[in-house]
C-alpha cells in the first residue's frame, strides 16, 4: 500500500503494489476469493481490520490503495472504519466508479486509489474533498506513499522507474516484480525498505490482465516468510 505502478506492456496491464507495514502489524492471509454481497472478490487479507490494500472483481476492475493523499498527515485515531475495508466496498460494488463519487468519506483517514476499470482513474481524499483524476491506461505511471516519502524522494523514485520503463520496450511481469523487489542501494527509501523505525516490506502483490484472452492473475510475494502464491480469477466480463 505504499508503492504502486500501472504498466501498459506486450498486450497486458501490469497493476503492482509494494506493501510497507510495521514490524509489529499481522501478515496479511493468502489472497482467496470471497463473495461480498453479489460481487466475487479476490484478494489478500488484513488480519487485523479485515479489510485490504489489493482487491480485483469478477468483472474486471482492480483497485489499489496508498496511505495519504497529498501530504504526510497526522493521524487522529478516531476514524469510522478502515481505509482497507473502504476499498473492499468499491470494489464489491458493480460500478466502483459510480460509489466512489456518491460515498461518503468523512471519519475516514486520508488515502490514495489507483482504480482500474475499463478505464485508469486516480483518486485521492484528503481528509475533506475528494480529487478525481483520469490517466491514460496505454501509458505507464507509478505512486508512492505520502505518508511515508518526501516529495524529493517520491521525485527519485519516479526517476528509477522512468529508466526502468525507457530500458525495455517489452516489459514482462517478472520484471517489474524484480524491479519492486529492488531496494536499489537504499533500505529507507527503495522500493524494498528496512527502516530503523521497524517499517519493513512486507510483500509485493500484482495483478496481470491479460487483453487477449481476457483473463487475470494475481500474485503475491510474502517476502518475510519467502512465500509465493499465484491464483487465475477469470472475471465473468472484462473490457479493455
Amino acid at each position: 500500500m505504499c508503492t504502486v505502478s500501472f504498466v501498459s506492456s506486450r498486450g497486458q496491464y501490469l497493476i503492482t503494489s509494494n506493501r510497507d507495514e510495521h514490524v509489529s502489524r499481522p501478515l496479511a492471509l493468502k489472497p482467496q476469493e470471497e463473495t461480498i454481497g453479489s460481487v466475487k472478490v479476490l484478494f489478500p487479507k488484513d488480519p487485523k481490520a479485515g479489510g485490504t490494500w489489493f482487491a480485483l472483481n469478477e468483472n474486471g476492475s482492480v483497485g489499489v490503495l496508498l496511505n495519504g493523499g497529498f501530504v504526510n498527515h497526522s493521524p487522529t485515531g478516531n476514524y469510522a472504519r478502515s481505509r482497507g475495508l473502504v476499498l473492499l466496498d468499491v470494489i464489491a460494488s458493480e460500478n466502483p466508479f459510480d460509489l466512489l463519487q456518491e460515498m461518503e468519506l468523512l471519519q475516514i483517514e486520508p488515502f490514495t486509489l489507483v482504480l482500474f476499470t475499463t478505464k485508469l482513474l486516480e483518486f485521492r481524499w484528503d481528509g475533506h474533498q475528494k480529487y478525481f483524476r483520469p490517466l491514460d491506461k496505454t501509458k505507464n505511471h507509478i505512486w508512492s506513499s505520502a505518508t511515508l516519502y518526501k516529495d524529493e524522494v517520491i521525485e527519485q523514485r519516479r526517476k528509477l522507474f522512468r529508466k526502468f520503463i525507457d530500458g525495455n520496450s517489452r516489459i514482462s511481469a517478472h520484471e517489474v516484480v524484480d524491479f519492486h523487489s529492488n531496494n536499489h542501494d537504499d533500505f529507507e527509501n527503495g522500493f524494498i525498505i528496512d527502516r530503523n523505525s521497524g517499517l519493513k516490506t512486507f510483500s509485493v502483490t500484482q495483478a496481470i490482465l491479460n487483453r487477449s484472452d481476457n483473463d487475470i492473475v494475481m500474485r503475491h510475494f510474502d517476502l518475510l516468510n519467502d512465500n509465493f502464491f499465484e491464483v487465475p480469477f477469470s472475471p465473468t466480463q472484462l473490457t479493455m
